[in-house]
């Protein structure tokens, strides 16, 4: 039985959705963030030494990395399904979103977080002069990076429904974290209809409802 390590508001939820989409038996074994610093909680450690979810059991195998985990499920318990073809321009283009999300859209997503929450956490004294720094930061490097990215989600939808092409796959699992923080914290869907139909065409599929029901409340939904 596949186990899944879940954290709440976490990149975890992308494994349920698409466990639920392929339709495979599995348990989850929930995770709560300290409620302060919303770090996971120590727990995870004894699943894997980085601590982070998601991480999922099969058997023997412990597999972290969002990634990793979609990879292994799509190949070793579902045949090859929300994969394209190989050798397909395709499948060229699910590899590249799988590494993508987590490889390029993500950090410039979790520096705005950083930047964002560093002032509140700095001394009294120095919060000032932080907030100014991490302001300056994030107009002058992070948000032109940010619109960057959001322009760029914009034109690949304009051109197909789907990140991989015509068809839904696990591409698409792995790209929603990024959108749905994206559309959150960064208003990636101001201005551009592509990206919002994206995340209005996946949170009305069946499969993602059955992964909210299973996983708890998610913030980004």
């Amino acid at each position: 039985m596949i186990t899944v390590h879940h954290l709440n508001n976490s990149r975890s939820q992308r494994v349920l959705w698409l466990l639920e989409e392929l339709g495979l038996p599995y348990e989850i074994k929930a995770y709560q963030r300290d409620p302060v610093t919303q770090l996971a909680p120590p727990e995870l450690k004894a699943i894997h030494p980085l601590g982070k979810s998601p991480v999922i059991s099969d058997g023997q195998l412990v597999q972290a990395e969002t990634g990793a985990i979609i990879e292994y499920l799509v190949f070793r318990h579902a045949d090859g399904r929300l994969a394209p073809k190989p050798g397909t321009p395709e499948r060229a283009r699910w590899t590249y979103w799988l590494h993508y999300a987590e490889g390029s859209a993500m950090p410039p997503l979790l520096m705005k977080l950083v930047f964002g929450a560093l002032p509140a956490r700095a001394p009294a004294l120095i919060r000032p002069i932080a907030k100014m720094i991490m302001g300056a930061a994030e107009t002058s490097y992070v948000d032109p990076q940010l619109q960057t990215h959001f322009d760029y989600w914009e034109s690949e939808l304009s051109k197909s429904e789907w990140f991989a092409g015509s068809e839904f796959s696990a591409a698409d699992v792995m790209m929603s974290f990024p959108l749905e923080g994206a559309a959150q914290r960064g208003d990636a869907t101001k201005g551009r209809p592509h990206v919002r139909a994206f995340l209005d065409r996946i949170h009305a599929r069946p499969a993602y409802q059955r992964a909210l029901e299973r996983g708890g409340p998610y913030a980004y939904a």
